[in-house]
């Protein structure tokens, strides 16, 4: 394992969505610098009128937004890039434009223009002979389909871009499937696997400078080995150094996601009422960013530390089964299952069928647009 670590890591991690007059900005600049200067750059280039810099900068701006929960401001920002590459005829800085769209509805949840948008970008990205871009979008629609749960549906793709990304020598990437398949074998019980594979992304992230990526590892880590081996105080010490890097850049998603971890640590060692804050916290985090799957995931989180801590079992029971019909309408089929998991933890299930005909755990989630761009991802397009 150890001499595939150093092979990918050859090369210090990259940030290739800063381009132009922000090319020079580093993977680990925080959300703040990076949106002040791309907005001061972005104003320089409509000044001089030039469009394809106006794109450039435009998706920095995008990225900072959307990385900080800034919604509405990314969703304007990567249309307004977008329009910018459009106008110069560039089909590459339109591929970058449609890869930060994409992403963005990944993150509120809109799966559908999600996979709509990435295989656009894709696409794009091939037309333009831009081929970061299309290794970026087709890790996009791998990721898309890894959070709605179809394990069955991405592996493969996960595994084919891990490969390139080890044979291209970038680190960032080789980082982002380690931690993908990682996190498909923690939430298949294979926690042995995953926790080697966590520990071989954090590695790599941290001999290439990507604290981005390491702080995503560390979080993961920290799971398996509270969830495994019950090691408490390990995994809350990993949270607190993957905390500290969040908190540098400003990874507003990141941070949250850290928090609700920290409070499924805390939950597992039966402190509920600590785990019963770092929820509510987490739930106000993810609710003020508008992100549907950390507020569910916070929900849930929070109904069963209540429950351990006295709640009436038919208040948490109805919440578990409107929060289970949340989850179908979202598609998020793992999660889905992890409602079933907590009624029949709980002793409140099986809960009522409010589900109003979403699908079942068992049944495919993806929308047909989304098997679609899966099935006609093509790795060997990147070579």
């Amino acid at each position: 394992m150890a001499g595939r670590v150093s092979e990918a890591a050859r090369a210090k991690a990259s940030a290739p969505e800063y381009q132009g007059a922000l090319g020079s900005l580093s993977v680990n600049a925080s959300l703040a610098e990076v949106l002040a200067r791309g907005i001061d750059e972005l104003r320089a280039a409509e000044r001089a009128g030039d469009g394809r810099e106006m794109a450039r900068c435009g998706l920095a701006v995008a990225e900072a937004y959307r990385r900080l929960g800034r919604i509405e401001e990314a969703d304007r920002a990567w249309k307004a890039s977008y329009r910018a590459a459009r106008s110069a005829g560039h089909e590459g800085a339109m591929a970058w434009a449609l890869w930060s769209g994409g992403t963005l509805a990944r993150q509120r949840g809109a799966f559908p223009l999600a996979y709509r948008l990435l295989r656009l970008a894709a696409e794009m990205g091939e037309r333009g002979g831009d081929v970061v871009v299309r290794g970026y979008s087709l890790a996009g629609l791998a990721e898309t389909g890894r959070i709605q749960g179809d394990y069955g549906a991405v592996r493969r793709l996960h595994e084919q871009l891990l490969a390139e990304a080890r044979r291209r020598g970038e680190a960032r990437h080789t980082v982002w499937a380690l931690s993908g398949i990682a996190q498909m074998h923690r939430n298949t019980g294979a926690y042995d696997e995953a926790l080697e594979l966590f520990e071989e992304a954090a590695e790599t992230a941290l001999r290439a400078e990507d604290r981005r990526g390491w702080a995503w590892a560390l979080r993961g880590i920290a799971d398996v080995v509270s969830v495994r081996d019950g090691e408490v105080e390990r995994a809350l010490s990993l949270l607190s150094r993957a905390e500290e890097a969040c908190r540098e850049m400003r990874l507003s998603s990141a941070l949250a996601y850290n928090h609700k971890m920290r409070g499924n640590v805390l939950y597992r060692a039966g402190r509920y009422a600590q785990a019963r804050d770092l929820y509510t916290q987490a739930l106000e985090e993810f609710r003020e960013m508008e992100e549907p799957r950390g507020t569910a995931l916070s929900r849930l989180g929070l109904v069963k530390a209540r429950a351990r801590l006295g709640r009436d079992a038919a208040q948490s029971a109805a919440e578990l089964a409107e929060l289970r019909s949340t989850l179908d309408r979202i598609g998020l089929r793992h999660a889905r299952e992890m409602v079933e998991k907590a009624a029949a933890e709980l002793g409140v299930g099986p809960l009522p069928d409010t589900a109003g005909g979403g699908p079942g755990a068992g049944e495919p989630v993806l929308p047909a647009g989304g098997a679609e761009a899966l099935r006609a991802a093509d790795v060997e397009g990147l070579r």
